[in-house]
């Protein structure tokens, strides 16, 4: 099967949405109007197997920071492990490499299997955060440099903790966080777990 990498353009869109929705239990979600305004940026690099859309990689603006983030990265389910991922990933750290980005990061939830695949990639494990109270499974950061840094980095063991949702079911507040990110969710989280404690 025959790989290609490129932008993607305003035809992809749907696609790109789709498969987010598909894996929605896998990924952070971004409202289409994100994708939009991305692809008009170049910073969704997309897959096709034999012409046909395989799947997306969505990284962060390239040369404003010395670590690019990826956002989100999905291949479709029934090509997973046969690194078409991979590619994706070798086509950013290669844009990295030539304009001397230090590094790339992304935060994978402790339950999914992709975890597995950014180890394989020589990613490493450097932080383990919370994650959002619908889900209760920490977030794992990983890192991978992508040129000689002056410092090393500490590598920690990722979580496996596992997604448990009843908390979210039992909460007494039914309003839901919506796109809360950073403080304000762990805010959220915190609320939350307290009126569980009571």
């Amino acid at each position: 099967m025959e790989l290609k990498i490129r932008y993607a353009d305003s035809n992809d869109l749907s696609y790109i949405d789709h498969l987010q929705k598909k894996n929605a239990e896998e990924l952070a979600f971004y409202p289409k109007a994100v994708f939009e305004r991305e692809v008009l940026n170049q910073r969704i690099l997309l897959a096709l197997v034999n012409n046909q859309h395989a799947g997306y990689l969505y990284h962060g603006a390239m040369g404003l920071d010395k670590v690019n983030k990826i956002h989100q990265a999905c291949i479709e389910y029934d090509l997973r492990g046969q690194w078409y991922g991979a590619g994706l990933v070798s086509q950013l750290e290669s844009m990295n490499q030539i304009i001397g980005s230090d590094g790339i990061s992304l935060r994978c939830g402790s339950d999914i299997a992709a975890n597995q695949f950014w180890q394989r990639m020589g990613f490493s494990c450097i932080d383990i955060r919370p994650g959002g109270v619908r889900r209760m499974r920490d977030i794992n950061v990983w890192y991978k440099p992508t040129s000689e840094g002056l410092f090393s980095v500490e590598h920690i063991q990722p979580s496996a903790k596992k997604k448990d949702a009843s908390i979210w079911a039992k909460r007494k507040n039914k309003s839901q966080s919506s796109m809360l990110r950073g403080k304000a969710l762990l805010d959220y989280r915190n609320a939350i777990l307290s009126d569980q404690e009571l």
